[in-house]
């Protein structure tokens, strides 16, 4: 009989992972740890580069989560992290492993992940200011199995009913056992009052999260970050904000924002009501026209837009086309070409930006 040949008419889509890996590395990994590693496999496949917020929101995990398995695997000399000179994470190198993990570190391969600059996280953080608080506790290592009875006394105690009610409106649905013990775990565990417990749901829900598991897993951060109060979690969650890095981007900056800026950048979705895309848009026309001041310089048109009732990206237009028909009536005057801060025009920059440096 004559030889036949076998073909195939797909290409595999497949991620390799190491015998290695399987066999000295993933019995000790935990399941954050385990998710991360094989995601940056998948990613260096794929030839395509990830940020620490792309982790954090592809797994439900927090940035911080993400920066912890990083850093476990570099520990254990599976990678190591490639940082530029303001210590941001730009690269993530996977390393050879061998078969014996007491041979790790003789070679390595040159694959590199690159992340994505949306989102530049920084792993060493400012020191925190010495307030009164109490000293925070320490949650057990293993979390206390909650009885069947706990689950109802606090169900139906007359303390803790409201804020379950008021939850349960957060996620849409009524809160299961497990759901039940978590809330039980932070109140008991990390010392959560039930003000701080109502505003832990509301800001992980206005984030679009409402797994219970990533909800835990931000009480925790908070709870390591010694926050007390909704004030003092409300503060530091809305410096780490996506959206925040998001602006910083659009403004030129790859840095965690100062205090300053991110008061800024709070008075613009909170103060003003606007929504990213009018921001962006004053902060296109404030990139084109300076190279500093450029918080103030986006205030300033952001400002007059918020005064004037301007907040949607089709008011702006009309309001350009309005003043350029202004600019060329023989009527139109410099204040008004001062005030519309059209990017037709060099005349409003030039202005506003020697009030700037003037200040």
């Amino acid at each position: 009989m004559s030889d036949f040949k076998v073909y195939q008419d797909y290409c595999l889509d497949a991620t390799l992972v190491s015998n290695a890996f399987i066999d000295s590395y993933m019995k000790d990994a935990n399941d954050a740890q385990l998710k991360i590693y094989l995601y940056l496999l998948r990613v260096l496949c794929a030839h395509k580069s990830c940020s620490i917020s792309d982790l954090a929101d592809k797994f439900n995990y927090t940035e911080k989560d993400v920066t912890r398995a990083l850093k476990y695997w570099e520990k254990n000399g599976l990678l190591s992290l490639e940082y530029d000179g303001s210590k941001n994470l730009k690269g993530v190198r996977l390393l050879d492993i061998s078969s014996d993990p007491d041979d790790l570190g003789s070679s390595s391969r040159n694959d590199t992940i690159t992340l994505a600059p949306i989102v530049q996280i920084p792993l060493r953080t400012e020191p925190k200011e010495v307030t009164a608080a109490p000293a925070p506790r320490t949650p057990s290592a293993v979390k206390k199995d909650y009885s069947a009875d706990d689950v109802y006394a606090f169900r139906n105690s007359d303390s803790f009913s409201e804020l379950i009610f008021v939850v349960e409106q957060y996620l849409g649905r009524t809160l299961t056992p497990t759901d039940i013990k978590t809330m039980l775990y932070i109140k008991d565990e990390l010392g959560f009052s039930s003000e701080l417990i109502d505003y832990l749901f509301e800001y992980c829900v206005g984030k679009g999260k409402k797994d219970i598991r990533y909800i835990e897993k931000v009480a925790l951060t908070w709870h390591e970050q010694d926050i007390h109060t909704p004030k003092e979690a409300s503060k530091n969650a809305y410096k780490y904000d996506k959206e925040v890095y998001d602006i910083m981007k659009m403004l030129g900056r790859n840095s965690s924002p100062t205090r300053s800026e991110a008061g800024y950048i709070k008075r613009w979705t909170d103060e003003y009501g606007f929504d990213t895309s009018v921001i962006a848009e004053a902060c296109n026309r404030t990139v084109l026209a300076t190279d500093s001041h450029r918080f103030e310089y986006a205030d300033k048109i952001l400002k007059c837009w918020n005064s004037e009732g301007i907040h949607t990206l089709s008011q702006i237009g009309l309001s350009d086309e309005k003043f350029a028909e202004k600019r060329n009536s023989p009527s139109g005057n410099s204040k008004a070409q001062y005030r519309q801060f059209t990017h037709r025009s060099s005349s409003p920059y030039s202005d506003l930006e020697k009030e700037l440096l003037s200040n």
